[in-house]
């Protein structure tokens, strides 16, 4: 139970430093939030609790492909956000990335890669 608390504090104490960098600079938060570190930590997770290499290697493939479907969205929300606000473009944000997430798992079927 404690590794779990661990786990939790640690990974909450990056997303809060991270959001506190970012009120500082919106640049370096950004390029902090660019990183992986999510996926980093996941992985970290994984190697630690003794997961087999194969199942580490097929999470870090997922995690490539679940990526490309939220960029779309990533360069709309600026120009969204003065728009109509940061709740309503924040809404737009989660159905369009699950909107594209769907036709992007669609595409990648016809190469093999099944996402869904």
């Amino acid at each position: 139970m404690s590794w779990i608390v661990t786990k939790y504090l640690l990974t909450a104490a990056v997303v809060v430093f991270v959001s506190e960098l970012a009120k500082r600079s919106d640049k370096l938060g950004a390029f902090i939030v660019a990183l992986p570190l999510i996926t980093l930590l996941a992985l970290i997770w994984l190697h630690v609790e003794n997961q087999p290499q194969e199942k580490i290697a097929s999470f870090a493939w997922y995690a490539f492909w679940y990526v490309i479907p939220t960029l779309p969205m990533l360069l709309a929300f600026p120009v969204l956000l003065p728009r109509i606000g940061f709740w309503p473009t924040l809404l737009v944000y989660m159905v369009t990335t699950v909107v594209c997430f769907g036709l992007f798992a669609l595409v990648l079927r016809h190469f093999g890669i099944e996402l869904l």
